[in-house]
């Protein structure tokens, strides 16, 4: 986690310039000592901040870091109806985590970002390697009257975080059941929600979403499966306030018609762009594997699987692993 102390000295080498221990000391009011100390903690954190003697103290490249002040503008500017509160962290365990504990007294259409997270995770308890400054990590609190109108939701928010990325120029991306972006194969985001009541009637839910912006070579060499990342499809880093405008504002566009509206719409542009229906599947469940091919999604977002047999067979995305074949 990094102190108040050590984020004031981030925003100061934030540009990427260089700036000498002694002008630093006297901007913050500390002594050079602590300025040594404070570089020590955002190194620690991963922060790529170097020093060149004569020279000082320099973080390349340059961030641009999250600032709820220019997502609101974002926001604005793409239309958005209404600026959802924005909590923005240097470092949290899990952004998701730190919204889940909280859901009781925050409003609806709350969202949580962070610039890195200590335990990120993905869909059945993957890590979501999460390096500072690199990537989109945002979570947002949304409220269902009753939990079945959720159904199918999963998908809907691939459609909708699809479209966020469309409104930067991203094109090809192509949606995996039951939570992922590819593009040509490689992964560029994730989703995962979780509910904290299950129950019949009201039910809150936590909406997570992972963008790779622009992934550090330390970070992927922790990556088990193919990946890709923002900055290499637009061929330059991606403006990272813009980014989560564009994501957030999809995200209350679909959210705020969901529950009225019914999950066909949404599931009719996830079938347009889905990469998993038509092809051969390896389907794992607790200890059984089979290959099926897909053949469509229920309204409740369950995969519809044919096997060699013929026989049909529905999948929920809480108790399956899958692996598309060719």
């Amino acid at each position: 986690m990094l102190t108040p102390a050590a984020q004031a000295l981030l925003h100061e080498l934030a540009d990427g310039r260089f700036h000498s221990g002694t002008a630093l000391a006297a901007r913050l009011g500390i002594s050079r000592a602590a300025v040594w100390k404070r570089i020590r903690q955002l190194q620690a954190a991963g922060v790529p901040v170097t020093s060149v003697p004569g020279r000082g103290y320099r973080l390349y490249p340059p961030l641009e870091l999250l600032d709820p002040a220019a997502i609101a503008r974002e926001l604005q500017t793409l239309g958005a109806e209404v600026t959802p509160e924005l909590t923005i962290h240097a470092c949290v365990p899990s952004t998701n985590a730190w919204l889940l504990a909280r859901a009781g007294g925050l409003p609806k259409g709350s969202v949580c970002l962070a610039e890195a997270q200590t335990a990120g995770r993905g869909r059945l308890g993957r890590r979501w390697v999460s390096p500072f400054g690199c990537h989109l990590y945002l979570s947002l609190l949304w409220r269902f009257e009753d939990a079945a109108a959720a159904a199918g939701l999963s998908l809907a928010v691939g459609v909708a975080v699809r479209q966020g990325l469309l409104r930067l120029g991203v094109e090809g991306i192509e949606l995996k059941w039951p939570n992922d972006l590819l593009w040509q194969g490689s992964k560029l985001a994730g989703i995962l929600i979780e509910a904290v009541s299950e129950q019949q009637g009201p039910c809150s839910l936590v909406i997570g979403v992972g963008v790779n912006g622009t992934m550090p070579a330390a970070a992927a060499r922790q990556i088990d499966q193919p990946w890709v990342d923002l900055h290499t499809l637009l061929g330059h880093a991606p403006p990272r306030n813009r980014l989560a405008a564009c994501v957030i504002a999809e995200l209350l566009a679909l959210l705020h018609a969901y529950e009225e509206a019914g999950p066909a719409l949404w599931l009719e542009r996830w079938r347009a762009h889905n990469c998993v229906l038509g092809r051969s599947v390896s389907v794992q469940q607790g200890a059984r594997v089979y290959t099926a091919t897909a053949v469509d999604v229920a309204p409740d977002g369950a995969l519809v699987l044919v096997d060699a047999a013929g026989r049909q067979h529905k999948v929920n995305a809480g108790d399956v692993k899958l692996r598309l074949g060719a």
